[in-house]
């Protein structure tokens, strides 16, 4: 059952409304940070994710359709996810610090670059529009596979398909 306090809030939320982050806050606030205090232990981070997935909220508020799902579900997966997002974040970064005595950033010289990859703009021309845009928004717009999907209105399988046929056609380019 809805309560008047949620329906205030979607209709807040719908509108764009500034007031709806604040009574999102207050109803709901403790209870989303027990969510993330489930997946990250420490506290400091815990609180990091709430913020962040209020955030999200209000960034993706116009998108909350109560047909789908209730409020406090929508909510729950957000801070969810962000708390997931953060301990994977995390443990990406853990393991890939940068040591800079072993590090070869120096030693590269011009002959050691393969001045042939360094057309690649040119050699992506030829091939096929669709496999362009793909490769283009993965490679140069630095975008996730599931940004450009959104972005292109493109299915992600497809172009997950695209990216491979497109880097195959580029490897029979430079690797004949």
């Amino acid at each position: 059952m809805i309560t008047s306090i949620e329906k205030e809030i979607v209709s807040l939320l719908q509108q764009g409304d500034k007031k709806a982050i604040s009574l999102l806050y207050e109803n709901y606030a403790d209870a989303l940070y027990g969510v993330v205090r489930k997946v990250i232990s420490d506290e400091e981070t815990a609180q990091d994710v709430l913020q962040e997935s209020f955030v999200k909220i209000w960034r993706y508020a116009k998108k909350y359709d109560a047909s789908k799902a209730k409020l406090f579900t929508w909510l729950y997966r957000i801070a969810y996810n962000t708390a997931i997002d953060k301990v994977r974040s995390l443990k990406n970064k853990s393991g890939k610090e940068v040591q800079i005595e072993s590090s070869v950033v120096y030693t590269f010289t011009a002959d050691s670059i393969n001045q042939d990859v360094l057309d690649i703009k040119k050699h992506l021309k030829t091939l096929d529009e669709k496999y362009q845009i793909v490769i283009n928004a993965l490679f140069f717009e630095g975008m996730t596979q599931q940004e450009a999907s959104d972005e292109l209105d493109i299915p992600l399988g497809t172009i997950k398909s695209r990216l491979k046929i497109g880097l195959r056609e580029l490897k029979k380019i430079y690797n004949p």
